[in-house]
């Protein structure tokens, strides 16, 4: 049998499948679930890996459960769209691929890392289910499928951040916040999902694009699901639940919540791009994502600097990274029905947004895991009460430079590449905007010098003499990612052609996603 046509199921069936096996492999043996899951999401790792390269080199890719057609004719001779459809385009691979390397790495630091905790097959099961909202999220092409993983990516969210409160009281409350938060947004999507289904009798996206009118109704489910999905990735001033979820989550888990984030930020701009596109007032719409941008990353940096819980700090710096992304995304929903503008900056806008989505992901999450790494060998994440790590924590120092710079925008790390699109772009449409944006990452840079001083510099402290270097798992998965804030930084380029632009356009093309599944319906 060949299983190359059914790679794009295989994706997120091989992390569904683990998660209802490692109950019995925990039976086995306590090490079992651990390895069992890093092995699963390798082989996820390396499907989308695969999936990515038929779709940059092909195209976009349909694929459809239980049909070998995308339509079905009823007696009237009305064909449509009625079964559940990946479609698989090149900015929904691009989230593949960030999904699919966070999930990995953070099942293999956490072969350390929790290794002293109990329930350890109820938490790679949760992880593998995690991973299986968020690859739902990215890759379907039915909006109320959409509404099933987002649901499923949320359970296992609040699980999993609630992970060590059976012995404290903090995680539980986050976890308690987040699934406020979480079913309220899910209600919300689900009722706008109501709408479309009420007014066209579909729910595919392709489809939906098509026949939208832009009614009365349509207006009040964008003005819904803006604000929803922008509060699901953490923007300002729906940011309420992000420091006390970042911060209690186990750091591994943290990491990949950043990226269940960003799945939610997709999600936004696959509604106002792909399923509205130029019908909507881009201007006003765009204007809107540029001001969530705005708020979300000046908030996020001055409430950063007064915070001495390194993980609460990292937490609201990931808050202010995501509205860069608004920002550029945000320029150019806002150029888009202006042919001569979106050519001159507002594709390279979306560009340098986009791109910085992937650059976050690596980043932030390497920063969490270097968090991670302080607390597993001091027990601690108050900054005052931490020196000297530098001496004999050395690979964890070098890590977190890195990170750190390429979070401030320095070159020659990724963070830069992402931010200087930005930046040029957004100055091009309005100066005062690109200028706010630099002086939020001078402040990032100020914040983590000084965590770089409280955590790493000075005397080695008395109780911390015993400490030293982390496990090799936990090693491992934070020189990966080093290894890709460098690589993305020294050659920007290569990435930007080959994954970046085609994202961009694919955002930007919505004919093209809908032709790509309806054909000349």
């Amino acid at each position: 049998m060949n299983i190359l046509p059914h790679l794009p199921i295989l994706i997120i069936a091989l992390p569904l499948l683990g998660a209802f096996i490692l109950p019995l492999l925990n039976r086995i043996n306590k090490k079992v679930p651990g390895i069992f899951s890093v092995l699963i999401l390798g082989a996820s790792l390396f499907f989308t890996i695969l999936v990515a390269i038929k779709v940059m080199t092909v195209g976009p890719q349909v694929y459809v459960f239980g049909a070998q057609s995308t339509g079905f004719t009823l007696p009237s001779g009305l064909k449509f769209p009625i079964r559940i459809i990946f479609e698989i385009d090149a900015m929904s691979i691009f989230m593949g691929l960030i999904t699919a390397m966070v999930s990995f790495l953070g099942a293999v630091y956490s072969l350390t890392f929790i290794q002293k905790e109990e329930g350890l097959d109820k938490y790679y099961a949760l992880l593998l289910l995690l991973t299986v909202g968020m690859f739902g999220m990215e890759l379907t092409g039915d909006i109320f499928n959409f509404f099933v993983f987002l649901e499923i990516a949320s359970i296992a969210s609040v699980a999993l951040i609630s992970f060590q409160a059976l012995y404290k009281g903090e995680p539980a409350e986050a976890g308690f916040k987040y699934m406020v938060v979480s079913s309220i947004s899910a209600l919300i999507v689900l009722f706008a999902v109501g709408i479309f289904y009420g007014q066209y009798d579909v729910l595919n996206l392709a489809a939906l694009a098509r026949l939208i009118k832009y009614s009365q109704l349509d207006k009040i489910a964008l003005g819904l699901m803006v604000p929803v999905l922008a509060m699901k990735a953490g923007a300002v001033p729906m940011h309420m639940w992000t420091p006390d979820a970042y911060s209690e989550a186990p750091a591994p888990i943290t990491m990949i919540l950043v990226a269940a984030s960003q799945a939610s930020l997709y999600a936004l701009f696959r509604v106002t791009f792909t399923l509205y596109n130029i019908q909507l007032n881009t201007l006003t719409v765009g204007w809107v994502i540029i001001i969530f941008g705005l708020l979300s990353m000046f908030i996020g940096v001055t409430m950063a600097i007064i915070q001495k819980d390194i993980k609460r700090l990292m937490a609201y710096h990931a808050i202010s990274q995501t509205g860069y992304m608004l920002l550029g995304v945000g320029v150019g929903l806002a150029v888009l029905a202006d042919p001569v503008a979106l050519q001159k900056y507002g594709i390279t806008a979306m560009e340098g947004g986009i791109f910085h989505i992937m650059n976050h992901a690596m980043y932030k999450g390497l920063l969490f895991l270097t968090a991670g790494a302080l607390f597993y060998r001091t027990g601690t994440r108050d900054l005052n009460h931490m020196g000297g790590l530098a001496h004999s924590m050395k690979y964890t120092t070098i890590f977190f430079i890195i990170g750190a710079a390429a979070i401030a925008g320095l070159p020659p790390f990724n963070g830069f590449a992402s931010k200087l699109l930005i930046y040029e772009s957004v100055y091009r449409f309005n100066p005062i905007l690109s200028i706010i944006a630099m002086v939020v990452s001078i402040l990032t840079l100020a914040s983590f010098v000084k965590v770089f001083h409280s955590a790493f510099l000075g005397p080695k402290l008395p109780r911390y003499k015993e400490v030293k270097e982390v496990p090799t798992s936990m090693v491992f998965a934070m020189a990966v990612l080093s290894g890709i804030i460098i690589f993305f930084g020294l050659f920007p380029d290569v990435i930007i052609k080959n994954l970046v632009h085609p994202a961009a356009m694919s955002l930007i093309e919505q004919v093209k996603y809908s032709a790509t599944i309806l054909g000349g319906m």
